[in-house]
């Protein structure tokens, strides 16, 4: 008897004694097991909530704004009209944009437009990042405002969209404001090799901006960047004061330049 009850304590010892992983296997094995670790490292979690670390979009330059677009930067959280530091002037490249989608439509992209490079807006930029949206009591530029923005941009809806999103932060009324996209434009020279070639173009980032640079009385490296996208040529962006007198540097611009060894020029159409 007295063996028998020894037995019996020793075997209820030996039951409390396992860990309790041992006593519940089953609770283990109904879970899936990343769900597992999820519960094993909970009690760690807590500690590494937050911020991840830096936000590293800026990494991601060309697909930012699309083909009607700038260099990714963070959005300024004040926003005032005509509060900014320089412009960039974006010259896109008529046909890498009608062979980038249904654009077959478009005026510019008909055969025999002849379109090379064409303005895709004028944005105000700050030394850091850029405004856009801002307040503005024209939402809609008046008729006499599109009358002027006709002959600058390739698309009338380009133009208003580019007046919402980049002129109200300009300080400049719509009118004013196109006549400055105008002005603009005419003060860059575009390189005679770039003007309405025929036949496609193997060309280099750095060839471009040399061409452009020659043909620019003032125009320096540091102050421009060439955009490609899959392999062509997409934009040219160019940084000018405030004034529209001079070449300015614009050195986060320069820095989402293009740098891919060679890219494709399309001829006009």
């Amino acid at each position: 008897m007295l063996m028998l009850v020894r037995s019996i304590l020793i075997l209820l010892l030996a039951a409390f004694s396992l860990p309790a992983s041992a006593q519940f296997r089953g609770g283990n094995d109904d879970c899936v097991l990343d769900r597992c670790q999820d519960r094993q490292d909970n009690g760690n979690r807590t500690q590494g909530r937050g911020r991840s670390g830096p936000d590293d979009r800026s990494q991601d330059n060309s697909q930012s704004r699309g083909w009607f677009g700038g260099p990714r930067r963070d959005q300024a959280t004040t926003v005032a009209p005509g509060r900014f530091d320089f412009y960039v002037l974006a010259l896109s490249w008529s046909s890498s944009f009608c062979a980038s989608g249904n654009n077959d439509d478009r005026d510019q992209c008909q055969i025999g437009s002849s379109k090379g490079f064409v303005v895709h807006g004028l944005w105000p930029q700050y030394v850091r990042g850029f405004p856009s949206d801002c307040p503005s009591s024209v939402r809609n530029p008046p008729a006499s405002a599109m009358r002027d923005a006709e002959g600058v941009f390739p698309d009338i809806g380009l133009a208003r969209y580019e007046w919402r999103k980049h002129g109200t932060c300009s300080g400049r009324s719509p009118v004013d404001y196109f006549a400055d996209v105008r002005r603009a434009r005419d003060k860059i020279e575009i390189p005679q090799e770039l003007q309405k070639p025929r036949s496609a173009q193997t060309m280099s980032p750095l060839d471009i901006q040399r061409a452009f640079i020659d043909a620019n009385r003032g125009l320096r490296p540091g102050m421009m960047a060439v955009a490609c996208q899959r392999g062509q040529l997409q934009e040219v962006r160019i940084c000018l004061s405030k004034d529209l007198r001079d070449f300015t540097p614009c050195p986060e611009v320069a820095r989402q330049a293009c740098r891919t060894q060679q890219i494709n020029v399309p001829p006009v159409r």
